[in-house]
């Protein structure tokens, strides 16, 4: 599913809201959870996971072409962990 798709579901369950009021509110939401991602804050939403940023330290890798060592910068990656009722409904049917 993609952003588009999530917003149609939404309007068509809620007649009462119009289309662009929906596409305005999920795009709210997200990008909250981008912004408390990058202030380094963690973002739980109960039933559904937790997102998270894990620090990468700087590392030496290896070219796989070449084989020649490369120096890998320090970053930071988003991580989902999900949540207790989403791992249930997925495993148990």
């Amino acid at each position: 599913m993609i952003k588009s798709e999530l917003v149609q579901k939404i309007a068509a369950a809620n007649p009462h809201l119009f289309q662009r009021d929906v596409e305005h509110i999920v795009n709210t939401i997200l990008d909250e959870i981008v912004e408390a991602l990058a202030r380094g804050e963690r973002v739980e939403l109960r039933g559904f996971g937790a997102f998270s940023v894990k620090n990468r330290p700087a590392r030496i890798g290896r070219n796989p072409r070449t084989g020649d060592k490369v120096a890998v910068a320090e970053k930071f990656v988003p991580f989902f962990k999900t949540g207790k009722e989403m791992r249930e409904r997925l495993n148990h049917g």
